[in-house]
């Protein structure tokens, strides 16, 4: 009989606190174990279900004092199951790496050493609040802005028509609701099956016979036939998330379905017709995914005969006070206690931050805050420190000299260049230049990504976003 504890994942590369934290919560969970990034999407991959729960050490290998992988872990696990509860452990007591962790989508963050009894409670609130937020109510996505009211007028032209349609949007801002809401549950097949497939979360070798089933002994470990998402899919909806994820040697099948409705269960060679609608999204730009090779133009075509874009949250205004509202009354309903407010001061920096985490990023903050301040008035410093803002850059006096000074130095410098080099690749040079600033930042300011963010004058959300592009290419 399958164990009714939640699942928890525990990534820390120290093996004595895996150990320990694993022993202290093995009553509650049931605990899974991982010492790296790449261990643990490998170990998330294999399980049937991911787990509710990741507490996850920013300090991980191959850089342990560096929170890189952390953050690019926290992304990643956020990707594969957008519902998993992350707590964040850290060494460094670095609050603006802990503003930065919840930023991406991180629940809250401790640092070590840690009291097991803490991140039980922490454990206990995430489930709980959670469990009351997920729920959108029955319009569906929250908001009045013109963003909002142009997406739902996109999505009421298309919504019965049996095109694919391709959602775009960044990470958190709800592309899935607007697949399951709009394009299934508020159209002609609403009676029928919806299945959705993160194909992200899915070993790469194991897509195939999931997405199309597959034949007795056609790969070891096949024992009898069995149907695919497109088969139980029936002539329901069938929602494929983050398809930029798809491996290329995939993507010319799922094109012959998109074509034609025709595919095969792997290890047979009966054509089988599929009549589900294709509903697919992705946080990644297909098109710069199609000129470096990683996705193939006419799927891209086949997908997008109709396309949506969900808006980030910092172009829908006052939406996020229409969110605020909502997750506080769900979160207080959570525990039988009165919801927090926002003094004047608080709701003006409420209205101003841009929520690079979108919905995902406000929600948890709401959890948070309910947590804490349960029928209190919140302060802007209190609210502030919920917030991934780093403190203002003021340029120095001398500025202007500088600047002027080192446009010599550059322009020397590229005319050197020029010489040497004709045809010069312009915008291969200047992103050269930006990674020197950018390490050079780094090593000044040993490794603290915030200081370094400081030094080049720049949000520390965009250093790394600069520097994820690199790892991509």
């Amino acid at each position: 009989m399958p164990s009714a504890k939640p699942l928890l994942l525990i990534v820390d590369d120290d093996s004595l606190i895996s150990e320990s934290l694993s022993f202290a919560f093995a009553q509650e969970y049931d605990v899974i174990t991982s010492h790296a990034r790449s261990h643990a999407l490998s170990l998330l991959r294999q399980l049937r279900k991911p787990p509710q729960l990741a507490l996850v050490d920013l300090g991980l290998p191959p850089l342990p004092h560096r929170p890189d992988e952390g953050f690019a872990l926290i992304t990643d696990l956020l990707t594969l199951s957008p519902d998993m509860k992350i707590i964040v452990l850290s060494g460094q007591s670095d609050e603006s790496n802990a503003r930065h962790a919840r930023t991406l989508g991180a629940v809250d963050f401790v640092a070590k050493p840690c009291d097991p009894s803490r991140l039980s409670e922490l454990f206990g609130q995430a489930l709980r609040f959670g469990r009351e937020t997920q729920g959108t109510p029955a319009g569906g996505l929250i908001g009045e802005s013109l963003p909002m009211q142009r997406l739902r007028l996109q999505l009421a032209q298309y919504a019965n028509l049996s095109y694919p349609v391709l959602i775009e949007g960044e990470s958190g801002s709800g592309k899935d609701i607007v697949a399951s809401h709009y394009l299934h549950r508020q159209t002609e097949r609403r009676d029928k099956p919806y299945l959705a497939l993160n194909c992200a979360a899915i070993s790469p070798t194991l897509l195939e016979p999931t997405l199309f089933g597959y034949a007795k002994g056609a790969f070891t470990g096949a024992t009898g036939n069995k149907a695919g998402y497109f088969e139980d899919a029936d002539s329901g909806t069938l929602f494929l998330d983050e398809i930029g994820e798809l491996p290329l040697d995939l993507q010319p099948k799922l094109l012959r379905v998109l074509e034609n409705g025709e595919y095969q269960r792997v290890g047979e060679t009966q054509t089988r017709i599929s009549t589900a609608r294709i509903v697919a999204a992705t946080n990644r730009d297909l098109r710069q995914e199609i000129r470096a090779g990683r996705f193939r133009a006419d799927l891209f075509h086949r997908l997008s005969v109709f396309s949506v874009a969900v808006p980030p949250l910092r172009e829908t205004g006052l939406d996020r006070l229409l969110l605020l509202e909502h997750f506080r009354k769900g979160c207080a309903a959570s525990v039988r206690a009165e919801p927090f407010e926002l003094s004047p001061p608080a709701q003006s920096l409420w209205l101003d931050y841009g929520f690079p985490g979108n919905v995902r990023e406000l929600r948890n903050i709401v959890i948070r805050l309910s947590a804490r301040y349960p029928g209190q008035t919140v302060s802007a410093s209190q609210l502030r420190d919920e917030l991934d803002q780093p403190d203002p850059v003021e340029a120095p006096a001398s500025a202007t000299g500088l600047i002027a000074e080192d446009l010599d130095v550059v322009k020397r410098a590229a005319r050197q260049h020029l010489e040497k080099a004709s045809p010069l690749n312009l915008d291969t040079t200047l992103e050269l230049w930006q990674r020197g600033y950018i390490e050079a930042a780094i090593e000044l300011s040993g490794g603290n990504m915030s200081e370094a963010a400081r030094r080049l004058g720049i949000n520390r959300t965009t250093l790394y976003n600069r520097m994820e592009i690199w790892t991509r290419r």
